[in-house]
């Protein structure tokens, strides 16, 4: 990236980080420009909710620009785009209209786009261009859902900007509302990468070049989370109990669906990927119970549960921002993307190893990480809203806190096998063994955001004032902020992650001396023992991915559908003797499967007929153009 690029995109950072944490501490402002944008001009509305989003964009932001700046590979498109993209990035929650907020969405669809498709010279074109293709469908299919829900809400308001929005969603039937709500949760639930809108997720992340990864998988899936909140709960005043109550069935599929596609995964950034979709589908729990809880008049609890999920999210961007910039990193060192064909890496990349040790440990959700505090917070939101009455909570409930615990469980698992084949035992591979360790600006960069996860893990409670007056504008009651709320009891005292992180520390360093002082003891050499003819170990005794993976796969066989494929070549001359034996084994997306394919087959089917209308024939075109405008004359006049 060049110096200038990186400069502007670090500026663009430290700006939103600023604007964000002034908006978190109480500021307001905001800003109009009717000249600048044609029929409704451009409004910009700075609060709490904003400054949330627009501070955690401008943190990663920050840290990125950094670390791109020693990442050296990058086209000249890239290297201008990326500073427009982490503006758009910042800009998107200060949007204060309806026109402001669709015309800095389709420029953050279009400069993730251009930076997806920004390595096609560098690796595979038709991966590239499969995963641009994917991405640019379903995002403009997710805007359309967009586009009608807003145009369709300021129609029904007599108004576009929040405020005339804000003021009219009382007076709108539940129909309407209804309606509404969910063509804008399709819309920013395809954006946030929930399943079964995911289907862009894996392949754009991993053909993405590693910076841009970072930046879409901590900070623009963000934004539809952001969408929900400002417009579900802010503007439409919340709604009935069936809009929350699918929000969380949604994020319940997409976590467990999520985690169980990067269990099986070999890729490292595919893997970060489908964890991705996971966290965000238990944001989406959190938002999900807030409404709920505030559908049942239970204001106090909601802003329990969105303070919860607002801080997952929060903790998500820091962990998974780092582990895309490491996996870049190895990626970069390597050239390889396989976990099967890594390993060692700790050695020759303690650095960069260390900092991913730090993400992995926030992403298993276990003290000290910094994912501990949001998921336990969660959990202990849903827990508490069992006292609410109500058949759909007493169900929903207990089936939500299995479901964090599953997921949690598995993403244990993950990122064992992550961390431990990736750098652990013996290089499985040429590029592994020449591997090198990172340029210091991208250790500077990662170095900045596992700052961040350390922060965030040993000191969650300060976010609690700022978290209150977040739920505050989504319209709950303060609940984790100390005042007349309840204080962060699950990070505090006994379970204050400043504790567990000495423990920890102490535990490890009396193991260390432990085993120091045993090595010490004299031992005899020499002596030559029997090996049972195994010999000195080698790389291929080691676990890969691929067999880590493999009791995972046996006990949710029916949710995956593992397919294989056994090819025999038997000898030419006999044909009981086999000369080559090819299995082939692969777990595909099932949804994709299911549900994509067929629908891609079908318009395949429709394609290849329509071919049959274009004969060359210039008449026939003629009385196509005149059928159609006949037609449109006809709904018109109905319509009138």
């Amino acid at each position: 990236m060049s110096a200038a690029g990186g400069t502007v995109t670090a500026g663009v950072g430290a700006a939103g980080l600023t604007a964000g944490v002034a908006a978190l501490g109480g500021a307001r402002w905001s800003a109009e420009a009717p000249w600048l944008l044609p029929l409704g001009g451009v409004r910009l509305e700075v609060d709490a909710l904003s400054g949330l989003f627009m501070a955690v964009a401008g943190a990663v932001v920050l840290g990125v620009a950094v670390y791109a700046a020693g990442y050296g590979r990058a086209s000249r498109t890239a290297s201008w785009v990326l500073p427009g993209f982490s503006a758009v990035l910042v800009l998107v929650p200060a949007a204060g209209s309806v026109s402001t907020f669709l015309l800095l969405w389709e420029l953050m669809a279009f400069g993730s786009l251009v930076l997806v498709l920004g390595e096609h010279r560098h690796r595979y074109r038709r991966a590239v261009r499969e995963a641009g293709v994917w991405y640019a469908v379903l995002t403009q299919l997710g805007f359309v859902a967009l586009l009608a829900g807003l145009a369709l809400f300021a129609a029904l308001a007599g108004g576009q900007t929040f405020p005339e929005l804000r003021a009219a969603a009382g007076s709108l039937g539940p129909v309407w509302r209804g309606t509404v709500f969910a063509l804008l949760a399709v819309a920013f639930a395809s954006k946030a990468g929930i399943a079964p809108l995911h289907a862009w997720l894996p392949r754009a992340y991993t053909e993405s070049p590693d910076p841009v990864s970072a930046l879409m998988s901590a900070t623009m899936v963000n934004l539809g989370v952001y969408g929900i909140i400002r417009f579900g709960l802010d503007l439409l005043g919340g709604g009935s109990p069936w809009w929350w109550l699918v929000l969380m069935g949604a994020g319940a599929v997409s976590a467990v669906y999520g985690i169980l596609q990067a269990a099986m995964a070999c890729d490292l950034k595919r893997l970060l990927a489908y964890s991705s979709s996971e966290n965000m589908g238990l944001v989406l729990v959190g938002v999900g119970a807030g409404g709920l809880f505030a559908a049942d008049g239970d204001r106090r609890l909601a802003g329990l549960a969105l303070a919860a999920a607002l801080l997952h999210l929060v903790n998500h961007s820091a962990f998974k921002g780092l582990l895309f910039c490491a996996a870049g990193s190895v990626v970069r060192a390597t050239g390889v993307r396989d976990l099967d064909m890594l390993g060692g890496l700790r050695a020759r990349m303690p650095v960069t190893a260390a900092l991913f040790a730090v993400g992995a440990l926030g992403a298993v959700a276990l003290p000290p990480g910094n994912g501990f505090a949001g998921e336990w917070l969660l959990l202990q939101s849903l827990i508490h809203g069992l006292a609410v009455p109500g058949m759909a909570t007493a169900v929903v409930l207990p089936l939500a806190v299995a479901v964090i615990a599953l997921s949690a469980g598995l993403s244990a698992a993950v990122f064992v096998k992550a961390f431990g084949v990736g750098f652990f035992a013996r290089p499985r591979g040429e590029a592994a063994a020449a591997a090198q360790e990172s340029p210091p600006a991208m250790l500077a960069g990662m170095g900045l955001l596992a700052l961040a996860c350390a922060g965030l893990a040993l000191f969650p409670g300060e976010l609690g004032p700022a978290l209150d007056r977040v739920v505050t504008v989504a319209g709950a009651e303060p609940a984790v902020g100390g005042g007349a709320g309840v204080r962060l009891r699950t990070v505090s005292g006994a379970l204050a992650p400043l504790w567990i992180a000495l423990a920890l520390t102490l535990a490890a360093l009396g193991t260390a001396a432990l085993v120091r002082l045993v090595a010490r003891r004299p031992r005899r050499t020499g002596a030559k023992l029997w090996d049972c003819g195994g010999g000195a170990p080698t790389a291929r005794m080691t676990y890969t991915a691929t067999s880590f993976a493999e009791p995972l796969q046996r006990v949710f066989q029916q949710v995956l559908a593992p397919e294989q494929d056994v090819s025999v070549t038997p000898v030419r001359e006999f044909a009981y003797l086999e000369e080559r034996v090819r299995f082939r084994h692969r777990v595909p997306d099932r949804i994709e499967h299911r549900l994509y394919r067929p629908v891609l087959a079908g318009l395949s089917a429709a394609g290849q007929s329509a071919r049959r209308l274009a004969t060359g024939s210039i008449h026939l075109y003629l009385g196509y153009g005149f059928f159609g405008l006949v037609s449109l004359l006809l709904v018109l006049a109905v319509g009138w």
